[in-house]
């Protein structure tokens, strides 16, 4: 599972943490059963204090999405259906349109200028049937 991290965007990382586990769950890409990096492992690879995942994986825990089994590890429990997948998505849209608008507010667009472009490519999107292309500048 890869994590990516935006210490600019001002969204708290904890945050970040969880709507990208919530995100792999509901694509899929993370299954019941399958077991997360410890804490300790992920605060290392993420480069990010051990405090901060283990806030993350708490809520995680409270919220019934994963499981810590003291001694164990941490893992993923039954895949949400019906309304609780509804809702997972959501969650996990909601956190990616946040951080969108607070990258684009960071980087000094104004509303007006992120609507207008969101909507260019919304269109592109419904006529093409499928998103524009996104390619990161990975550095």
């Amino acid at each position: 599972m890869q994590i990516k991290l935006d210490f600019r965007s001002g969204i708290p990382i904890y945050v970040q943490i969880m709507d990208q586990i919530k995100h792999t769950i509901a694509t899929g890409d993370l299954q019941p059963g399958d077991q997360l990096p410890t804490v300790r492992q992920m605060a290392a690879d993420l480069r990010v204090n051990f405090n901060t995942v283990a806030r993350a994986y708490r809520l995680l825990d409270e919220a019934e999405i994963i499981s810590t089994q003291h001694g164990r590890g941490t893992f993923i429990l039954n895949k949400p259906t019906g309304e609780a997948a509804q809702d997972l998505r959501r969650e996990a849209l909601d956190g990616w349109t946040r951080r969108y608008l607070a990258e684009s507010a960071l980087l000094g667009f104004s509303p007006a200028e992120v609507s207008e472009m969101f909507a260019r490519y919304l269109e592109i999107w419904k006529s093409e049937g499928a998103p524009p292309k996104y390619e990161s500048e990975e550095i």
